[in-house]
């Protein structure tokens, strides 16, 4: 484990979270990050944030007109993809994603606490369904898109991160969502 903390260039210090917005429409959710990049609002954790091969550019070249270095920011790790999703959703102490089946199934089964931001409009709102699964038992937080900005992402991850007990709860209740199938 602490293998791969170093690996992927962080410290062990400081709690991990895993950003990734599937591969499509994360527009929302990379705008919120690239806020919180920009403020340094994420000085209490480390984010570790897959953009998605169509984005790294563009985020790249925003990042750069806002005078950061996508390959150097401090308590960040940006990636176009992240082939060991199991691996680093391991590391991560909070996982923050889009809702997805896969995803819900993933973060119940290595019982991680979760920030979900529905993808909208989704045949009949599954999205949303899904992360209220977690919801409902205290795992996750849900903040919907339209809502979503960098001030209410970063205290969302804080109030989770900040605080170890919280923090233990919300994994065991994502685990009792687990469905080793």
């Amino acid at each position: 484990k602490n293998q791969i903390i170093k690996n992927e260039g962080l410290t062990e210090t400081k709690p991990i979270v895993l950003v990734f917005g599937g591969s499509q429409g994360a527009q929302k959710i990379n705008e919120a990050v690239i806020g919180i990049l920009t403020e340094r609002l994420n000085k209490n954790y480390q984010i570790i944030w897959a953009t998605g091969p169509k984005q790294y550019d563009l985020i790249k070249k925003e990042l750069k007109e806002k005078n950061l270095d996508i390959e150097n920011i401090e308590n960040a790790k940006i990636v176009p993809y992240i082939y060991n999703m199991e691996q680093i959703m391991n590391i991560a102490s909070v996982i923050v994603a889009r809702s997805g089946a896969m995803t819900i199934s993933e973060i119940s089964n290595l019982g991680k606490p979760s920030v979900l931001i529905p993808l909208p409009n989704v045949s009949q709102d599954h999205q949303l369904y899904n992360a209220k699964v977690l919801a409902n038992v205290g795992a996750a937080q849900i903040i919907l898109n339209n809502d979503l900005t960098k001030q209410n992402l970063s205290e969302t991850i804080k109030s989770i991160v900040t605080n170890t007990e919280k923090m233990r709860e919300m994994g065991e209740n994502a685990l009792k969502e687990a469905s080793y199938d």
